[in-house]
């Protein structure tokens, strides 16, 4: 059994590498490119990014273009027209090009609570995602833990099935040579056969968990496999884990920072809030070209408009009020969710040291409880054979010292994988700091009309291109590119 551990202790964001198995380390690997749930998560911040990006255009003014072009002809017998003297009256032609411009200055800071508001919850968003990203990298550890313990306990069944199968040959024997009863037959045959009947049921279970890693890979269960291990020991190590200082878990928790993100877009609502006491004040413009024919470059075919305009609700019922007392409302709801998450994680944390400390005295317990169950089988064996006991007593010492072999398995596995909880109560090496700025936030300048697909990758939160994406001019576009995410840098 060996041990692996970094030289300090500090949970790195490859943290399954510590384990020392090849096998669980392409796993993950494959696990964090292929993963819908992951991708969709990844999806979600692009959302959060658009969602900002739409609000705060709302900062600038909106310019709009129109060409409008018409031929009509009346009918000859329409209401005060008269055939012989107003013939000109039957034909009217119109063009006409202008441009139009509406801008809100935001005097009350409306609009930048509600872009600070929506940037903040981008940014809870990218939580979201790493949280997701570390459920999914320790719930495929646990399960590839459990798969190894199950190749244990195969083992083991294996072992005891082969010395229950002598077991049954020398009761055979016995009773052959007049020595031994057909009740010792009838023992041993269903102590193998028990036996075989639990090896079936983990097999079955071993299947069941197989199948579920595939699932996080993105795999069809039935053409997926992972060779089992023919071992009664497990090939994981008890690995240091340094917990660190609580101050810094507040740091390194995802969920934290996700429910303190939240919390600051909660305190930007309440200032968009207290803006719809005042008026709102818009200017905008327009101007163009129209004619009856097609001399529209002349300063005579011009027409201009300029306004203002300002809106102040004088009586609405305590709308306003409401919405502003809401908002205080549900700011102290997210203070308190932020308290609660933050007691949570440090409950998480002490769990996980309590259960890797005691899993490590069970284990050595178990080891001493299976020395002495293998030793009491093999007297008892040897007492049954030299005709000084009754098969009984074997018997009984066989089941003791099967059930003290997989239970020794389950401490194992149940040890290795506190570890990977303790990991996932840690942050699994994520920090505050992968969280994108503020500034990172924007998917794309104002000014910006190229490679619009799909946003930068952020920290590591990359949105692949799929075949079925748009552009914007409703194109189908179709790229070679690696399909998942690209993971932390």
């Amino acid at each position: 059994m060996g041990n692996a551990q970094p030289a300090d202790g500090v949970v790195r964001s490859d943290w399954w590498t510590m384990f020392n198995d090849p096998i669980l380390d392409g796993l993950e690997k494959r696990m964090l490119a292929v993963n819908p749930d992951l991708q969709a998560a990844a999806e979600a911040f692009t959302q959060a990014r658009d969602v900002a990006r739409e609000t705060e255009s709302r900062l600038y003014p909106q310019v709009t273009g129109a060409a409008h072009m018409s031929d009509n002809k009346g009918s000859l017998g329409r209401l005060y027209n008269n055939p012989a003297t107003s013939s000109s009256l039957v034909y009217e032609s119109n063009q006409a090009y202008s441009g139009a411009a509406t801008w809100e200055p935001d005097f009350w800071n409306s609009i930048r609570n509600t872009t600070r508001m929506q940037k903040n919850l981008a940014q809870a968003s990218a939580g979201q995602y790493a949280l997701a990203r570390l459920s999914l990298e320790a719930e495929l550890a646990s399960d590839y833990i459990a798969l190894r313990g199950l190749d244990a306990q195969n083992a083991v069944y294996d072992d005891s099935i082969r010395y229950f199968r002598a077991a049954v040959e020398i009761t055979e024997l016995r009773q052959a040579g007049s020595i031994g009863a057909g009740l010792d037959v009838s023992r041993a045959e269903t102590q193998l056969y028990s036996a075989q009947a639990g090896k079936s049921n983990l097999i079955a279970r071993r299947n069941v968990m197989e199948h579920a890693i595939a699932v996080l890979l993105n795999t069809a269960p039935a053409g997926f496999h992972i060779a089992p291990v023919k071992d009664v020991k497990m090939h994981f190590g008890v690995v240091k884990i340094n917990a660190g200082l609580p101050a810094s878990l507040l740091e390194r928790r995802p969920d934290i920072a996700i429910a303190e993100r939240q919390m600051a877009a909660s305190a930007r609502a309440i200032g968009v809030s207290r803006a719809a006491f005042y008026p709102h004040i818009t200017f905008s413009a327009e101007g163009g070209f129209e004619d009856g024919g097609f001399d529209l470059a002349s300063i005579s075919r011009a027409f201009w408009k300029i306004a203002v305009q300002a809106v102040e609700p004088a009586f609405t019922g305590g709308l306003r009020r409401a919405a502003l007392q809401r908002s205080w409302s549900q700011y102290r709801s997210m203070v308190d969710n932020y308290r609660s998450v933050v007691l949570s994680a440090f409950q998480d944390v002490e769990d996980g040291l309590t259960q890797t400390r005691q899993f490590k005295i069970a284990q050595d317990q178990q080891q001493k409880a299976v020395d002495a169950a293998l030793r009491t089988q093999s007297m008892t064996m040897a007492l049954y054979t030299g005709g000084l006991s009754n098969y009984l007593d074997a018997l009984v010492a066989q089941q003791d010292a099967l059930q003290a072999r997989l239970a020794e398995v389950e401490v194992q596995t149940a040890q290795v994988q506190s570890s990977v909880r303790l990991v996932r109560a840690l942050g699994g090496g994520w920090s505050a700091s992968d969280l994108p700025g503020i500034k990172q936030i924007d998917p794309f300048g104002p000014l910006q009309y190229k490679d619009l697909r799909t946003p930068k990758p952020v920290n590591g939160i990359d949105s692949h291109a799929s075949p079925l994406d748009n552009d914007l001019r409703g194109d189908q576009v179709s790229a070679n590119v690696p399909q998942g995410l690209t993971g932390r840098p």
